[in-house]
């Protein structure tokens, strides 16, 4: 069976024999559902149900799950805080796996090194290591995402990226087998990694450096002012929309193009900050792709530059 069949054969009894087959491996503390809505599950609050949704409590979980999603040819799809997303209307044919149980969140320090599950925030990481004196992750403050996307994208901001910080990364490929990548073998480039796409990450090693509490504290709060002074973070957003084209701003070639407030529908092009596409209540997923993709007809008309979605946009239209 293909991917394509497989997407096509998801019918309601197969997804309960899914659901009951997975029960039947994972650990009981693991949370399995069918026809789970996933708006709850993105901060841009739009987007149709996934055939199962799974929070594995344990690797050993994580690795039951791939290994029988790859047994059936059920396309699975791993989530974390949902930022950086859009799922379309139609929802995800397959299984969603969400590493937010708290034995994926965990973030342990030794000397000047972080240790951090997959699902640990970001925030959260810098917050621990403010804790512990330790300076060199305070831009994580700034990126409403969790460790896993943040290996994954090469996440940045403030001046920081992930590579700058990265000791090594573990993963799981789709047959289980656990993978330990260097900061090397990452191959990180601007806002993504170079590693096999279906390699799902579960914990990472990060470096600081030990510095004055002071100087920790007084990074982090510049870093928060910037988010709460430049971005519409109390808004439903998915962060910045597009990647940034070599020597150019998107904010700013959105702008120059003339789509700062853009609306269509109950998505719109934040006035504060023209790079992030807001949910204003009511949008759909695909008001927002839309609109998305008329920002980048209008910058490509206006100035002859193609802008790349930096969010990952995943499902079926309705």
């Amino acid at each position: 069976m293909n991917a394509t069949e497989a997407i096509l054969e998801m019918t309601a009894p197969n997804k309960r024999d899914l659901t009951e087959e997975l029960a039947g491996r994972v650990s009981r503390a693991a949370v399995i559902r069918r026809d789970e809505p996933l708006a709850k599950h993105t901060t841009l609050r739009v987007g149709g149900p996934a055939d199962v949704y799974v929070e594995p409590a344990a690797e050993a979980d994580l690795v039951t799950v791939v290994r029988l999603c790859g047994e059936r040819g059920v396309p699975c799809f791993i989530i974390g805080r949902g930022s950086n997303l859009l799922v379309r209307d139609g929802g995800f044919r397959g299984v969603i796996i969400c590493l937010s149980h708290q034995n994926f969140s965990r973030i342990e320090v030794v000397g000047e090194r972080l240790r951090c599950g997959a699902g640990a925030r970001l925030k959260n990481v810098a917050v621990e290591a403010k804790r512990s004196g330790l300076s060199g992750v305070e831009f994580l403050e700034g990126i409403p995402g969790s460790v896993g996307g943040a290996l994954r994208m090469n996440a940045g901001a403030n001046g920081g990226e992930t590579k700058d910080v990265l000791i090594e990364a573990v993963g799981i490929d789709r047959d289980g087998k656990r993978h330990v990548f260097s900061n090397a073998e990452m191959k990180f480039v601007y806002r993504a990694s170079g590693v096999d796409p279906s390699i799902i990450f579960t914990s990472a090693r990060f470096r600081g450096t030990i510095a004055a509490p002071d100087a920790i504290r007084a990074r982090m709060m510049e870093v928060q002012n910037h988010r709460e002074t430049a971005q519409p973070i109390r808004e439903k957003t998915g962060g910045s929309t597009f990647k940034n084209p070599p020597g150019h701003s998107a904010w700013k070639l959105v702008d120059a193009a003339g789509c700062r407030g853009l609306r269509l529908g109950g998505a719109q092009v934040s006035e504060m900050h023209c790079n992030f596409l807001i949910n204003t209540g009511d949008a759909t997923a695909n008001d927002i792709e839309t609109l998305g993709e008329t920002v980048r007809q209008r910058v490509r008309d206006n100035c002859g530059i193609e802008l790349q979605w930096e969010i990952k946009r995943i499902g079926i239209a309705a």
